[in-house]
């Protein structure tokens, strides 16, 4: 029963996603001043480009906009917010066409609650995002997953917006 009641949510996020904005909105729009601007759906350049060990997006464009190579979550949850679901498909196609893509998702958490709390979270929130990559035709042996908790933190301050840029899932495509 369970069960049935995630696929229909699931369902719904997805018929909402149809009718949601093609812009990905930065983290908190109060403050815009500490993401970067560079046409990325308010993604600085590190954000959306590649990671550590990782390349960034190849050339080709697997939606309609620019695919988000973050995807930012609300406090204490692991629920992909409607805004991210059109880039996930985007990401979902390219690996579905592609067998040689293989990328990694990383988990991160802001500063809040324990060390062990946060790695768990962070997980939670990578296989998230794995989930609904394979439910829209990625294969599981092209996707990773790692939790880093709280330990990389992308902003630095103790703060709502420096909390909102660190709960998140960084896409990263590996390079062979």
């Amino acid at each position: 029963m369970s069960q049935i009641i995630k696929l229909s949510a699931l369902l719904a996020l997805f018929a909402l996603a149809g009718c949601a904005s093609q812009d990905i909105p930065d983290p908190d729009p109060q403050d815009s001043s500490t993401v970067g601007s560079s046409g990325s759906g308010g993604l600085s350049d590190e954000e959306y480009g590649a990671g550590p060990g990782g390349s960034a997006l190849p050339e080709e464009n697997y939606g309609s906009s620019e695919l988000a190579m973050v995807i930012y979550f609300e406090f204490d949850s692991s629920e992909i917010q409607p805004q991210y679901v059109d880039a996930i498909q985007g990401h979902a196609r390219k690996l579905s066409n592609d067998s040689l893509y293989e990328i990694r998702l990383e988990g991160h958490t802001d500063e809040r609650g324990s060390r062990e709390y946060n790695i768990g979270l962070g997980e939670r929130r990578a296989q998230a995002v794995r989930r609904m990559l394979l439910l829209q035709g990625a294969g599981a042996d092209q996707i990773s997953t790692v939790s880093f908790g709280e330990e990389r933190p992308a902003a630095a301050g103790s703060n709502e917006s420096a909390w909102a840029q660190n709960r998140r899932v960084e896409i990263v495509y590996l390079v062979e």
